[in-house]
């Protein structure tokens, strides 16, 4: 009876459970913060390629995607850049507007899990007239 009060060997198993349940906790965290700096980088490139492609000198919707991929393959890699302006452009009171979207996957830290959130990211900017 005496040998069953004893906790010898107890600390190793605290230490597992414990460890562990850390480290899924570090990883969810930075995970989120990868998917958070992901959406901002693409929303900076999109609005970034709005206004190029609003600028008077350019005026061109299709210069504005290719400036936003550029952006983001300067970024965050070539595996991201899939910037599209869609046709027909936006108006804003009457306004024309130049406007790229951004749909991406997000990177996942669990690399054997198949493929991560869709994020979409758009950008507009007022056309400059010319």
């Amino acid at each position: 009876m005496r040998h069953l009060t004893r906790d010898v060997g107890a600390a190793p198993v605290d230490f597992v459970l414990v460890g562990s349940l850390l480290t899924f906790l570090f990883l969810g965290v930075a995970q989120v913060a990868i998917d958070y700096h992901v959406r901002n980088v693409l929303a900076a490139c999109a609005a970034e390629g709005a206004r190029y492609g609003a600028n008077a000198d350019v005026a061109d919707p299709q210069a504005a995607a290719d400036k936003a991929n550029e952006l983001i393959t300067e970024s965050l890699g070539p595996g991201y850049a899939q910037a599209v302006a869609p046709e027909p452009q936006d108006t804003v009171s009457g306004a024309p507007v130049v406007t790229v979207v951004v749909h991406t996957r997000l990177p996942l830290l669990a690399w054997f899990l198949p493929e991560g959130p869709t994020v979409t990211a758009t950008g507009h900017a007022l056309l400059e007239p010319g």
